[in-house]
């Protein structure tokens, strides 16, 4: 066995990788080596999450925020904005055209909207849960733990909070008034409270090293998420890290590569991020770990407006039209989409 097929297979047996391996990894720039790598998290993905690829739709039904992250174009102080609120009437009709479609997960995210009452949001995750035979994911930040208590009550089944990096120096530094520990407490409430729990990070971040990518990989790991999110920084022209350079999409996809051999079984998706750089990435995404896709479903007339990172993708296609896209994806790879529901891997979910 080759030197990197031994650091791959010992990284892959350990309860905990060390830091230094999963550095070492990121560090690979040659062709052979990466394909090497890639290939590992290809087969580990298809061990332990089989060769379908799931759909999770979704809807960004918000863009209001009161945070002012360095990073998104959403943030507060970003006055070029439109801002937009989807009503429930027409978030539900989005909902109903999302199931027509045979998807059977639903993401209803937004900014951190001061505004988002949470018994107008439960009670519309009760009528969702009434009318179709769906998983809802919540993507809508930082609460309390009563707001949380509330959703999942409701029939709220995933969350979604993304820690960005696990660098709590480096977290500080892009989130201004905001506490890391905070961030970490919700993620615990979340998970006491029952829900499948998905985190992530961004690739490229302005300070962010190696080191932090690898422990950001041991944190998933520690924390045993559902779902980990992983995509390259975008500079927004409207945020504080204008002009400031991308995130490498070689280094994302070897993240992605790592976090699949190390996590085993959490969902990964290739992200809409990762299709909006100078080409749609993707492709190869799916190719080194990742298991999940995303398609919009935001109505039209919103979608543009949901600029968390400029020439995002599929914002000008007709809503529903990414479904067709990515079944040819998956073709290309002989690969077949998943239209179930797909609940966590892990276990503890199962009845």
């Amino acid at each position: 066995m080759s030197k990197l097929g031994k650091l791959l297979k010992r990284i892959y047996c350990a309860v905990l990788p060390k830091s230094e391996d999963l550095e070492e990894v990121l560090s690979l720039n040659a062709k052979a080596d990466l394909a090497k790598l890639f290939f590992f998290a290809d087969k580990t993905r298809e061990k332990f999450c089989g060769n379908g690829i799931v759909l999770r739709g979704i809807i960004e039904f918000s863009n209001f925020c009161q945070r002012d992250c360095f990073y998104c174009g959403l943030n507060k102080n970003n006055r070029k904005l439109q801002r937009y609120r989807i009503s429930k009437l027409k978030l539900f009709n989005a909902v109903k055209y999302l199931v027509s479609c045979g998807i059977q997960t639903v993401v209803l995210q937004s900014g951190e909207d001061l505004a988002l009452d949470a018994a107008w949001l439960g009670d519309l995750i009760k009528e969702i849960k009434s009318n179709f035979n769906i998983a809802v994911t919540l993507c809508v930040g930082e609460r309390k733990a009563r707001d949380y208590k509330i959703w999942r009550l409701a029939g709220a089944d995933r969350y979604l909070l993304k820690i960005e990096t696990s660098d709590e120096k480096l977290y500080s530094s892009m989130h201004p008034r905001m506490d890391f520990k905070n961030r970490l407490n919700c993620l615990r409430v979340l998970k006491e409270l029952g829900y499948q729990v998905g985190s992530g990070n961004l690739i490229g971040l302005p300070g962010q090293t190696l080191k932090n990518i690898a422990q950001d990989i041991i944190f998933f790991k520690r924390n045993d998420f559902d779902m980990i999110g992983i995509g390259p920084f975008i500079a927004h022209k409207h945020s504080q890290f204008a002009g400031k350079e991308n995130g490498d999409v070689g280094l994302v996809l070897k993240t992605i590569a790592l976090t699949r051999i190390v996590t085993k079984n959490a969902h990964l998706p290739a992200t809409t991020a990762l299709g909006s750089l100078d080409r749609d990435y993707r492709l190869e995404g799916l190719k080194c770990g990742a298991n999940v896709l995303m398609p919009n479903f935001t109505p039209q007339a919103y979608r543009k407006l949901y600029e968390i990172y400029p020439q995002k993708r599929c914002v000008n296609e007709p809503v529903g039209a990414c479904n067709f896209c990515m079944d040819k994806m998956a073709k290309k790879i002989g690969r077949f989409i998943d239209y179930s529901k797909a609940d966590s891997f892990k276990g503890r979910f199962l009845i």
